[in-house]
């Protein structure tokens, strides 16, 4: 016989309650021997007449809810119907889901008896995340009650031969199922609920399923439970023949014990007896009221669980994959308690206390006008229903999943409140303008998706499959397969441009990505689709197919860069700035591999910005990556017309059958982008500066994206001339160069402004511009130079803070409050803000953790840390304006700066080295350095990274030439806003001195690895501020180099970059 000793080690592994691995054992101990769980009809005998509740004559006991607790069962995803996500926050009516009106209930009840009634969620480890932080954004007085929520456990899938724990290589989370919603008991006991709520002096619980709306505490229940003093009892309502395959109360003839019955528990030679409405006519509604202190009693005699029915599920481990391995799910129901309290009872209750979605015929329904809410928030039947329901019936192939449903009905629901039965078979389009009235069938045997007629549609039989369709508009679906190493990283997808352009690759992840936009509850057939990228080669025909693909997915409206031009930041202006309101952004696919090279010998990239402007969160991107490992077909309109996206204008495109429409609107690349800049800045000032004869200028924007935001604002808004522009003209191969703005691959610039690649002065014919800058690719890095004078990024970022206050946007809202910066970026800016007293914050690399402290406030109702400044030593900076670095903001606050410094035009120039040097004499100076191996073998470069992670607590407190690491770690970073936990963001050796020395490997580059290493050291002597960085940090890369042993495992030490 198979031994739970395995399952017992793995459940103990993963820190599963004792009471849980008890309760499991049991139900495993029934599998292994023998017991299939089947009650022959033999054994059992029907159960007797029910108290009606409806003729309960009892006066309702209000001092009954002191001691009593409701508990919504929320452990589901809803899987059924092709959700990944908890079921209850679908919507079913209007914008409010399940737990909008659940909440609702609770609060509506407590405000009409007076008294805070207990309110629990029992949590499964799938919906916990998704459900607290719905509570925390909506309903934040109850996410800050204590206990509200208690976590089901969770049990090993095990093999359907052997009976071990199944084991799921490609996803170890496959490896565990909820163990049913019987585990309530053993949830209650393991968490401590059970003890707590008894010490609390509560002695009732009322249990229901949270997609059951009509189960609310009904005080006269209540008080019949208490009167009749039982320990257990069950609502159960009347069977009809919609009923006949659920399961059943019975009462057993061996002790006469009321037992529940359900269908996996008949064997197939009684399936007719149980589907006998007229001789087992009660089933369970789910909805259970239970004596705690009875429950504690039963839980103490049987060692701390209780005994329940098994139930075996045939599976296999990963359910996207019917070929995996063959598992046993192994269940129990809650409802099957009913054997183990000895005096159990149950009532009928109405069918208004039990109306749960468990099909999409019953979604349809209830968001429908056949029900509506009451001032209760409960679900019910509209009167002009005449009392009986609509009786739905949809193709049960063609809309099992709520996504099907929803693109059904995109133009809205129909008018059911008139109609007796609606069948459905084949795919259709509904619109809120029809109204269906008695009987309606309706086929349609092509494979295109039909319109139901507008208007009213009485007692008919339609036949729509010769009907005319949508023409250019007509979704196709195309068979895919998943391809590998479509993982976004920080900044998106980015991979050599032709991996995007083999077969399905891009296609693959943008249908991922628009299922899992879709599936977090964004509408995309409101609102408009930004859609533009840095020019880079591929990057035209990327957006046609984004285009139409779009459309296919539902989206009715799109704003496309002219010419497909759009930054970065750019994108996030457009997102959060442009209207008219009722068109507003819901997001953007943004084509970019910023800094990287372009060509087609060189990289491409995507990415997705949410309707905050910033780029998608890890938990969207991990939706995205998991929906690229199982997809299985895309959708794209292959007739919908090639856009000209060199023209600035709307285009239109109407379905055949005139039911939906299409616009694409060309916008201007520059015009909102550089309209938001004008509110933010003094262009006045700025101009006063630029016109100065001893002032000149040159911005190089490396033939990236950035050119004509440069010649809009320099040329246009400040009247300079040509010449203050070069390198302006986009190129889809940067014109061959490297667009990344650093002192290496920005040549021409450092040059220009008298410099070397390693910021050493050199000479130069002729004079040297008073100010130099440079963008990367997508527009959203800069580089400052000063004459013949680099500007460290992490120097720049502290003088910006320090300065703030001359820029209008932070002085008019009392001036900054707020700064942040990478952990790799040097702590220039912490002394900064120590100084003026500004909040601090160390992220991780990745602008995502930026935008949650600019968002802390509007979105997740926390502290407000805005005016923010922001940015990484990677050459980004910028504030909370957008939710992306912005590159030339960064270039109009140094002008700003320098405009500040200069306002007395009859005196010499204030240059940018004398500001820098004035910041260091007061503030000290941060050595700092970044070297980049570029192009490494990754799997040397990983081996590399987890030696030093392996290391740590042996180097700490080791002394190392001239220094003693007073720590070493790997830096995890707990995000203050939504409580997030980033880990492995880096080696850190942090000096005793101050010094730090980290590691990190780059998620940006296109193939290869890229290692980081970067070294700083604080100086705060005056004697010792102009020193050359390479001197002043020598002993300190020494040891760099030795405690990484990079040459050993990447067979270099030279760089390939130096910043």
């Amino acid at each position: 016989m198979a031994s739970f000793a395995p399952v017992k080690a793995k459940m103990e592994a993963e820190g599963i309650a004792p009471s849980a691995i008890s309760a499991f054992e049991s139900t495993f101990n029934s599998l292994v021997s023998g017991n299939t769980g089947i009650i022959p009809e033999s054994t059992i005998s029907p159960a007797p007449d029910l108290v009606k509740t409806d003729s309960i004559e009892i006066e309702p006991n209000t001092e009954l809810l002191k001691e009593t607790v409701v508990l919504k069962l929320n452990g589901g995803l809803g899987t059924g119907m092709g959700l990944d996500k908890a079921k209850s926050l679908l919507k079913v009516k209007g914008n409010d889901t399940f737990l909008d009106l659940t909440a609702k209930q609770v609060m509506k009840m407590r405000k009409d008896y007076g008294f805070e009634v207990k309110f629990m969620l029992m949590n499964s480890f799938s919906t916990s995340e998704d459900t607290l932080n719905f509570f925390a954004e909506n309903y934040p007085s109850l996410r800050g009650e204590k206990g509200l929520e208690m976590l089901q456990n969770k049990v090993p899938k095990l093999d359907a031969t052997t009976y071990e724990p199944a084991v799921c290589e490609t996803d170890s989370s496959n490896e565990w199922c909820p163990p049913g919603h019987g585990d309530l008991y053993a949830a209650l006991v393991g968490s401590g609920s059970l003890d707590n709520l008894l010490a609390a002096g509560y002695k009732y619980m009322f249990v229901s399923n949270s997609d059951n709306l009509g189960a609310t505490l009904d005080l006269k229940i209540l008080s019949h439970f208490s009167a009749v003093d039982a320990p257990f009892m069950m609502e159960c309502c009347e069977r009809t023949e919609n009923d006949k395959k659920g399961g059943h109360l019975a009462v057993r003839n061996s002790d006469k014990q009321l037992i529940l019955r359900e269908s996996a528990m008949c064997a197939d030679e009684d399936e007719p007896a149980f589907q006998d409405i007229t001789k087992h006519r009660f089933f369970n509604t789910n909805n259970l009221w239970i004596r705690l202190d009875k429950l504690k009693e039963i839980i103490d005699k049987f060692g701390g669980f209780i005994p329940l029915p098994m139930i075996k599920n045939s599976k296999t481990v990963d359910p996207k994959d019917d070929s995996s391995q063959k598992v046993v799910q192994l269940e129990t129901a809650m409802g099957a308690a009913i054997e183990c309290f000895q005096g159990a009872t149950a009532v009928v209750v109405p069918r208004t206390r039990f109306a749960p979605v468990k099909k999409c015929n019953d979604l349809l329904l209830l968001r429908s006008d056949a029900y509506s809410i009451n001032e209760d928030f409960i679900p019910e039947l509209n009167p002009a229903c005449g009392g009986k329901a609509p009786v739905i019936s949809l193709d049960s192939k063609k809309y099992k999943l709520v996504g099907k449903l929803e693109e059904a009905t995109v133009d809205g629901i129909p008018s059911l409140v008139k109609c007796d039965r609606l069948t459905v078979k084949g795919l259709v389009r509904m619109s809120k303008k029809t109204t269906f009235v008695g009987e309606v069938s309706i086929k349609n045997d092509s494979s295109e998706s039909k319109l139901i007629p507008t208007g009213e549609v009485k007692d008919a039989t339609l036949d729509l499959t010769d009907a005319v369709g949508l023409g250019p508009l007509k979704a196709d679906t195309v068979k895919s397969a998943p391809i590998s190493g479509q993982k976004p990283g920080t900044s998106g997808l980015r991979k050599k441009t032709k991996v995007f352009m083999e077969e399905n690759y891009l296609n693959n992840f943008v249908q991922s990505t628009f299922d899992a936009i879709k599936a977090s509850g964004t509408d995309v057939s409101e609102g408009s689709l930004v859609i533009g990228g840095d020019g880079r080669y591929y990057n035209d025909t990327a957006i046609q197919t984004i285009i139409k693909m779009g459309v296919a997915n539902g989206v009715k409206r799109f704003w496309i860069g002219e010419n497909g031009l759009l930054s970065t930041p750019a994108v996030s202006a457009v997102i959060r700035e442009r209207t008219p309101v009722w068109q507003k952004a819901f997001g953007a696919f943004i084509l970019t591999a910023s800094h990287n090279p372009g060509g087609p010998e060189e990289d491409f990239g995507i990415k997705y910005n949410c309707e905050n402007g910033g780029p998608a969160p890890e938990k969207l991107t991990d939706a995205i990556y998991a929906n690229t490992t199982t997809i299985k077909e895309y959708k794209i309109c292959s007739e919908f017309p090639t856009i000209d996206i060199g023209t600035v204008g709307t285009t239109s495109v109407k379905g055949a059958d005139g039911s939906t429409e299409v616009n694409v609107e060309v916008i201007s690349a520059t015009e909102v982008h550089v309209s938001l800049l004008k509110t933010i800045f003094d262009f006045d000032s700025i101009k006063a500066l630029l016109d100065r004869p001893d002032f000149t200028m040159v911005y190089d924007s490396m033939h990236g994206v950035n050119g004509p935001y440069a010649k809009a604002v320099l040329i246009d808004e400040l009247g300079q001339p040509e010449s203050s522009c070069v390198n302006a003209v986009p190129k889809d191969d940067f014109n061959g160069g490297h667009a990344d703005p650093n002192l290496t691959y920005a040549k021409e610039l450092v040059a220009t402004m008298g410099l070397d690649k390693k910021g050493n002065k050199i000479d130069v014919e002729g004079p040297i511009p008073s100010f130099g800058a440079a963008a990367d690719g997508d527009g959203d890095r800069n580089m400052i130079l000063g004459t013949q004078f680099f500007v460290t990024p992490s120097d720049s970022l502290a003088i910006i803070a320090a300065y703030a206050d001359v820029i209008p946007f932070f002085k008019s809202q009392g001036g900054l409050k707020g700064v942040a910066r990478s952990m790799p970026t040097s702590g220039a800016v912490d002394l900064v803000a120590k100084d003026l007293n500004f909040e601090l914050f160390e992220t991780p690399t990745g602008w995502k953790y930026f935008g949650n402290l600019m968002d802390s406030k509007d979105i997740y109702k926390g502290k407000d840390y805005t005016p923010f400044i922001c940015g990484e030593e990677s050459f980004g900076t910028g504030s909370n304006h957008v939710r992306e670095k912005d590159g030339i903001w960064a270039v109009l606050a140094w002008l700003s700066i320098l405009a500040s410094e200069n306002t007395d035009a009859s005196k010499p120039l204030v240059t940018v080295e004398e500001i820098v040097t004035k910041h260091w004499a007061k503030y000290g100076r941060n050595y700092y350095c970044r070297w980049d191996f570029e192009g490494m073998d990754k799997a040397g470069a990983t081996a590399m990274m987890d030696k030093m992670r392996s290391e740590t607590a042996t180097n700490t407190g080791k002394t190392v030439g001239s220094y003693t690491i007073a720590t070493a770690d790997d830096f995890t970073y707990v995000d203050p806003v939504d409580g997030s936990v980033a880990k492995k963001q880096g080696v850190r050796f942090l000096m005793a001195d101050g010094s730090r020395i980290i590691f990190r490997l780059s998620g940006t580059a296109g193939s290869g690895a890229t290692v980081r290493m970067y070294i700083e050291q604080y100086e705060p002597s005056k004697d010792k501020l102009n020193m050359v960085v390479s001197d002043a940090l020598k002993g300190l890369v020494d040891v760099a180099l030795g405690l990484c042993d990079i040459k050993t495992f990447c067979g270099t030490e030279t760089p390939t970059v130096i910043t």
